[in-house]
């Protein structure tokens, strides 16, 4: 076996389980934190006061856990979105801290609630979107939290795939998909006046450009932008004179997460996500603060909670071979106190680190991504494991990835690589992944696993592709278009058709259908096209054993996906395991699923690879 012996097995249960605390946030007035911890294996709201150890749990989450939660303003409630069986239909609740109360502040059925703002200069106020009038588009509503009145404040014509709220709380911006592919940012002077286009980003620009938010002053609107340039830039546009500054920018790199003051709703810093996460800092106020904590810890860090007098902040730290150290962070006395770690059982285990790499594809393209091996001395000739993102509209970053740490625990090399159509390296690089689903973008993981072997890393007779969503669609291309480079794959709520994928999408995502039809291909007109890039029409060609894992409830990837490729399967005597999972969507929310279908997928990676398993 490649794997030292010195590299204990490390547990599926803690790697996958739930973590033990994550997620802190801080109360707006300061005194108190929030964060998720389970209950009864349940992911639940625990509410204490900071150093002490009177924290209790708020909320009686008692099926898939609270992932997504916030403080609301009032100091007085605890508020989260929670769907039923991963139908992603998110209902808002509210829990009152002094009663212990949870209302549904938004009893809807088959409707789905998303978070537009909420602001502190607002406590009793939230601003949500809804399709509730129309399942195809989300119109924005005023959300009265004491009385739980909802009020329409900005109705969608029908075209509205976003919407942008100025610093009076009001919607005045909007952005606008086109029949093209683009978007167009509309803004108004006050909820009553007429929209008027403000300015347009072509179907290139679309997906590195979009508003942000308003000025202090509402005259002006920051911006990511595109246009004349190849990687999206922080720009500040002013409205009256269509004069526009470029606050932050970067060659190669779209810019990241953006840092407001919460006052003044100045630019405070700007990251860039790179190899690893680099800020830049604009605002002088805050560099004392950033370069102390800098010396806290080595981590890639963000701020992820700050109190309303903004002196407190709580900030986390994310490294590749441990978990995430939470710390509260004084600004006054410029000290920090350790709150804890999100899975502290990871500490007692010798965890890989994650390498990023580059190499060159077959047509000149630089692609980037990350290697992770295992620890040991053996780190060459390795069963290979390339583990695709989703999206394909998004990327891989530095830090501690528990399925790398488990493929690497394993015994395999797990090569991520952020293919073309990869978000964050630029316009250039996502728009190469155009109409290249199951070609160029495959050929870019092709060209990994050959960089791979000619550096010695991986035993070419030992490759298994491995990935969800669109990672899952990559894992049946490689199973039916390069069936001679893998030894087996692992889908997990991949699409095995494209023309059903597109005519099955959720109706909300009827503004991004235009991107789609640009970026796949269109259903309607071009079915020759997409059945070419269908895994489903090329079974014949599979002779590699497949495990496939799915959601019954999956709102993006239907069932159907699944069902169908493997029905062709059986039909042709192809080996395969299909697991399915009644309670789950997109993804596998539940711990006890998650674990499951782990345990499973390690023992098939085992018996074809050749890895180790825990029984």
């Amino acid at each position: 076996m490649t794997v030292s012996p010195h590299a204990e097995l490390l547990p599926r249960r803690i790697l996958f389980g739930n973590p033990v605390k994550a997620a802190p946030r801080i109360s707006p007035d300061g005194k108190r934190l929030a964060y998720l911890a389970p209950v009864d294996n349940v992911l639940n709201v625990w509410v204490g006061t900071i150093g002490s150890d009177d924290a209790h749990p708020v909320t009686k989450d008692t099926e898939r856990g609270i992932r997504f939660y916030f403080w609301a303003f009032d100091n007085k409630h605890i508020l989260y979105t929670q769907d039923v069986g991963g139908n992603e239909n998110w209902r808002l609740y509210a829990t009152n801290l002094e009663t212990h109360e949870t209302r549904d502040l938004t009893p809807f059925e088959d409707v789905q609630v998303q978070i537009i703002d909420q602001d502190k200069h607002f406590p009793n106020e939230l601003l949500i979107a809804m399709n509730k009038e129309n399942p195809q588009v989300h119109d924005v509503y005023h959300l009265h939290l004491s009385s739980g009145e909802l009020t329409r404040v900005a109705e969608n014509p029908g075209n509205i795939a976003g919407w942008i709220v100025d610093t009076q709380f009001k919607v005045r911006g909007a952005m606008a998909a086109r029949p093209d592919g683009g978007m167009d940012l509309l803004v108004r002077d006050n909820p009553g006046s007429e929209w008027r286009h403000t300015l347009g980003w072509d179907s290139d620009d679309a997906l590195t450009s979009g508003g942000l938010f308003f000025s202090a002053d509402g005259q002006s609107i920051y911006l990511q932008d595109s246009r004349e340039a190849n990687a999206g830039r922080l720009i500040k546009l002013n409205l009256a004179t269509n004069t526009q500054d470029v606050i932050a920018e970067d060659p190669q790199y779209d810019v990241g997460e953006v840092m407001v003051h919460p006052d003044t709703f100045e630019i405070q810093a700007v990251a860039f996500n790179k190899d690893r996460v680099e800020w830049q800092i604009l605002d002088d106020s805050i560099k004392l603060d950033f370069d102390r904590i800098h010396e806290i810890h080595q981590g890639d860090f963000s701020i992820v909670s700050r109190d309303n007098a903004d002196e407190t902040w709580i900030v986390a730290f994310v490294v590749d071979n441990g978990p995430v150290p939470y710390y509260v962070y004084h600004r006054k006395e410029q000290s920090a106190d350790f709150l804890f770690v999100n899975m502290p059982d990871l500490n007692n285990y010798t965890l890989a680190h994650m390498q990023p790499i580059s190499y060159t594809a077959r047509d000149g393209l630089t692609l980037h991504g990350y290697l992770t091996l295992p620890v040991g001395e053996t780190q060459t000739n390795l069963p290979l494991i390339v583990n695709v993102h989703g999206g394909p509209w998004a990327r891989d970053s530095w830090g501690l990835n528990p399925e790398a740490q488990w493929l690497a625990n394993r015994g395999y090399a797990c090569l991520q690589i952020n293919y073309r159509g990869s978000t964050g390296y630029g316009k250039e690089h996502l728009n190469a992944g155009d109409r290249e689903w199951g070609r160029k973008m495959h050929y870019d993981l092709v060209d990994g696993v050959e960089w791979a072997v000619r550096q010695g890393i991986a035993d070419p007779q030992k490759v298994a592709i491995y990935g969800g969503s669109y990672g899952g669609y990559a894992a049946l291309v490689g199973a039916t278009f390069t069936p001679d480079l893998f030894c087996c794959a692992v889908d997990i709520v991949g699409p095995s058709n494209l023309i059903t994928l597109i005519k099955t999408i959720p109706p909300y995502w009827s503004t991004a259908l235009a991107s789609f039809q640009k970026r796949v291909g269109n259903a309607d007109t071009e079915e020759e096209f997409l059945k070419s890039r269908s895994p489903l029409f090329a079974v014949d060609n599979i002779k590699i054993p497949l495990l496939i894992a799915q959601g019954a409830n999956d709102p993006r990837v239907k069932q159907a996906e699944a069902e169908q490729i493997v029905a062709a399967m059986k039909s042709k005597g192809i080996n395969y395991e299909y697991m399915l999972f009644p309670d789950e969507g997109h993804g596998f929310a539940r711990p006890e699923n998650r674990l499951k279908f782990y345990a499973a997928a390690e023992k098939f990676l085992a018996q074809h690879l050749g890895g180790r398993y825990e029984e």
